[in-house]
């Protein structure tokens, strides 16, 4: 059984027990939330779809750390206007885990 939930702007598919990064919520670690944007449930060959979300259908998950991503390096350059323009960029994220999926 897995799901497609929304969350932080992206679409994820999940399945119970599965680690993933997500933009950060401002939750503490080891509290369980409820991702309720639940767009799509499979279980088996019984596919269900949201119009654009299911109604009722939820996904269960721990929150197991907070952290921050790889830096990312942006550099801007003009050729021969004598313009350069480093920066850098380091996105926060959440690891949860999903204990289940309701349908």
């Amino acid at each position: 059984m897995y799901a497609v939930i929304k969350t932080g702007g992206k679409q994820y598919r999940v399945c119970s027990g599965e680690k993933l990064r997500i933009e950060q919520i401002a939750a503490d670690v080891g509290s369980e939330i409820v991702l309720d944007q639940v767009l799509m449930v499979a279980d088996g060959e019984n596919v269900t779809l949201g119009t654009p979300t299911l109604s009722g259908a939820s996904v269960k998950a721990k929150i197991v750390s907070h952290g921050r991503g790889d830096k990312v390096h942006i550099f801007k350059m003009r050729r021969r206007k004598h313009y350069r323009k480093s920066q850098g960029h380091r996105q926060n994220y959440t690891e949860i885990e999903i204990l289940g999926i309701a349908a």
